[in-house]
C-alpha cells in the first residue's frame, strides 16, 4: 500500500505527541511500545519504522516538551504587559499545569526519573533545562551579571519545578493549592530580590 508524501513525518509526530504526553502523566516506564503504538491505531512493528529504540523516543519527547514548555512560556511572556516573569511563573504554577502532567512541563513530570536513564537521553534533558533556564534569566533584571542572572533562573525554575511536583504529590487539594501559592511567592520575590 502506497502513501500520500509525508505520511510517514504524520505518523511519526503522532506516536512522538502521544508518547510525549504518556511519559509525562504515566512516567516513561509504565509506556509499552504495544499499548502507545495501539493507542496511534498502529502495529508495535511499525514502530521501529519511525524510531531505533523507545530510548529515542524518549529523547525526542524530551525535546519536543522542552520546545511546547518554551513556547507556553514565551506566549504567557508575550501576553503580558509588563512583569514577564511573574506572567511565566503564575503560569507554569497554576492549577491548570498542576492537574495536567500531559500537557506540561517536561522537567516537572519527568525529572526523578532522567537520573536513571542513559546519559544520551540525560543529555537531552540537560539542553532543555538549560533552553528553559536561560529564557527564565531574559525575564530577569538587566542590571545582573552573567553568572548572577543564569544562578538565579536556574533556583527560580527549580523552585518552579520543585512547586509543581509537591502540589501534584499531596492527596489535600487545600493543601496542593497552598503549595501553588507558596511556590509563586517564592519565586517572584527571588526574582525582584536581585534589583
Amino acid at each position: 500500500m502506497r502513501y500520500d508524501k509525508g505520511h510517514k513525518e504524520i505518523t511519526r509526530q503522532r506516536i512522538l505527541e502521544a508518547a510525549a504526553g504518556r511519559f509525562r502523566s504515566e512516567g516513561i516506564e509504565a509506556v509499552g511500545v504495544v499499548s502507545l503504538m495501539n493507542e496511534v491505531g498502529l502495529t508495535q512493528g511499525g514502530f521501529y519504522n519511525h524510531f531505533p529504540s523507545k530510548e529515542d523516543l524518549v529523547r525526542e519527547s524530551l525535546s519536543d516538551g522542552f520546545e511546547s514548555t518554551l513556547d507556553r512560556l514565551k506566549a504567557r511572556v508575550a501576553a503580558s504587559r509588563g512583569d514577564g516573569l511573574k506572567a511565566l511563573v503564575t503560569g507554569y504554577l497554576s492549577v491548570e499545569h498542576r492537574d495536567h502532567p500531559e500537557r506540561g512541563c517536561t522537567a516537572a513530570a519527568l525529572s526523578s526519573e532522567i537520573g536513571r536513564r542513559p546519559d544520551a537521553t540525560r543529555a537531552a534533558f540537560t539542553e532543555g533545562f538549560g533552553d528553559v533556564v536561560e529564557f527564565v534569566g531574559e525575564n530577569l533584571p538587566d542590571t545582573l551579571k552573567p553568572k548572577q542572572r543564569r544562578a538565579l533562573a536556574m533556583a527560580i525554575f527549580a523552585s518552579m519545578v520543585g512547586t509543581i511536583s509537591l502540589a501534584r504529590a499531596v492527596d489535600d487539594p487545600a493543601l496542593s493549592e497552598e503549595i501553588l501559592v507558596a511556590g509563586r511567592q517564592a519565586a517572584i520575590s527571588l526574582g525582584s530580590s536581585s534589583v
